[in-house]
Parts: C-alpha cells; structure tokens; sequence
C-alpha cells in the first residue's frame, strides 16, 4: 500500500514539487495557498500545451523569463 501511494505522489505532484518548487512555497495566508496551487497548475498546463520548443518544462520556464514573444505563445497559444 506504502509504495503506491508514493507511486501516486510521484506520478501527479513531481512536476509541481520540482519544477515550480511548490514545496517551497511560503505563502500561508486567507485562500492564497490555493489561489498559487491553481496559478501553477495552469502555468504548467501552458508550458505542457507549447509544443514549438522541444524541451522540458523548465527550459520552457527559463526561455519565457527571458522572451516576451515565447511567453505570449505560451499564454495565449500563438
């Protein structure tokens, strides 16, 4: 039973924990913990739908810190 759950853990929350540093995470306060979880789920929905640059989710997250155009494909689907 131990290691399925962590089968599941691993499989659903890896690219959050990980990539978006979810973990780390210190806001606390009112509904803003739930508001950042959906703020990431869509981001990393965006990065996962971009299919022009072939690499990962964090080369994506990089390459649209330092592009305005890469980022409004990301967002808008360009």
């Amino acid at each position: 039973m131990r290691e399925s759950i962590g089968g599941i853990e691993n499989g659903l929350h890896w690219k959050l924990d990980v990539g978006m540093k979810e973990d780390d995470c210190r806001i606390r306060r009112d509904g803003a913990p739930e508001i950042m979880a959906g703020v990431r789920h869509v981001t990393m929905n965006q990065l996962q739908s971009e299919d022009i640059f072939k690499k990962g989710n964090r080369a994506k997250q990089m390459k649209a810190s330092r592009n305005t155009d890469y980022l409004e494909r990301v967002i808008f689907g360009k």
